[in-house]
């Protein structure tokens, strides 16, 4: 998958014996070029762009991905015929859960990943549970149950990318009663005014540290987190839409007005993300909390870490790691759980997270080449 960010494909070599088992085989990242990146976020923002361009950077997308299925396996020592089939989010270019016609749109053309790898793929999860009724987002909390929940210790899974969501996963409860949605912004404003700041040459706070050297604005600081998603009661999610480019002018624009120094920035977005993280679980979630497990790309930035630390305080906060991942890894290990999950029939119900009406199977199934067994022959 590629998230918010779009910075790269996560690839994840998974091995599923079952819908409790699954077990990680390799997990590599493959980075955009910058100025793919940038073309994408591009044309994530809502700026006009030709048909022609959109057709081609789909099938571009799709080439792409193929090509993290080969190397992933490769690094793996795997024939691409022992690999069964491939779970392919795509790459979100918008996302509307809330408009008058609820959709979202995701490239990154899945029949182009099945005729370079002859593999299976599943792809474009989202539009069946938004035709549903539901929000289409976020579909990890159902991994999340399936394979982090404890049997005696409640936990919070927070994923930090473009955007931030949080599952919260009551000791020993059902599917039913797993609640979760997105908080806010990730990383996605802290690394768009990165980019402008230093013209292009920086694509994100590396490790924090600008964060850490500036002050918190408290005037921005209030300003932001007055903003009206954060009030909305879930089910809910969001993305670039809401916390993208029109956004980021207004707080560039604001920081101009009142001669606000870069890192006193980039420090004020931190604290937005965190701070919107930690409201957003002490508002909605009700019942105990034991552990709390952090991931996606907002784990590496120390002074996120540090702030979701004390925040949380005594509640213990650690990296997907200390379960067993890696930090970065679960997001693409979801949608090969999720085209697993396909494969077989099984359908996905989450109305308290997505707000769908009943249970839908997820995804559109390409076949790949010489395939054996399931539905085609």
């Amino acid at each position: 998958m590629s998230g918010t960010s779009a910075d790269a494909v996560d690839a994840a070599l998974v091995e599923i014996r079952s819908s409790s088992q699954i077990s990680l085989i390799a997990f590599d990242v493959y980075p955009y070029a910058k100025s793919l990146q940038r073309l994408l976020l591009e044309v994530a923002s809502g700026r006009p762009v030709s048909i022609a361009l959109l057709c081609q950077l789909n099938f571009d997308l799709g080439a792409h991905f193929a090509a993290a299925v080969v190397q992933v396996a490769k690094r793996a020592r795997l024939p691409l015929s022992k690999i069964a089939l491939i779970g392919s989010h795509g790459q979100t270019l918008h996302h509307l859960p809330n408009a008058k016609t609820r959709s979202t749109l995701q490239i990154g053309e899945p029949s182009v990943i099945a005729e370079r790898t002859g593999i299976t793929t599943i792809a474009d999860f989202r539009p069946r549970d938004m035709a549903a009724g539901g929000e289409g987002a976020p579909l990890t909390p159902y991994f999340h149950f399936h394979f982090l929940r404890h049997s005696s210790r409640s936990r919070a899974i927070i994923n930090i990318g473009g955007v931030s969501n949080v599952t919260y996963l009551r000791a020993g409860a059902p599917l039913s009663e797993t609640l979760a949605f997105d908080t806010g912004p990730g990383n996605t404003l802290i690394d768009g005014v990165t980019s402008v700041l230093t013209h292009g040459r920086k694509r994100m706070d590396t490790d924090g540290r600008q964060a850490a050297r500036g002050r918190v604005h408290k005037p921005l600081l209030s300003r932001l987190m007055r903003h009206p998603y954060l009030r909305r009661t879930p089910p809910k999610s969001t993305g670039r839409e809401v916390f993208g480019v029109t956004l980021r002018e207004e707080i560039l624009a604001y920081a101009q007005k009142h001669a606000l120094c870069t890192d006193d920035i980039i420090a004020t977005l931190t604290r937005f993300t965190t701070a919107s993280i930690i409201q957003g679980l002490r508002k909605w979630i009700r019942g105990p909390l034991d552990e709390i497990f952090i991931g996606g790309g907002g784990v590496y930035n120390k002074t996120i870490m540090a702030q979701l630390t004390e925040g949380f305080s005594p509640i213990p906060v650690s990296p997907f790691d200390a379960i067993g991942y890696p930090a970065r890894a679960v997001e693409a290990m979801t949608f090969a759980f999720l085209a697993y999950q396909t494969w077989h029939g099984k359908t996905v119900h989450m109305p308290q997270v997505t707000g769908a009406g009943h249970p839908v199977p997820l995804g559109k199934i390409i076949p790949g080449r010489g395939i054996k067994g399931g539905w085609y022959h």
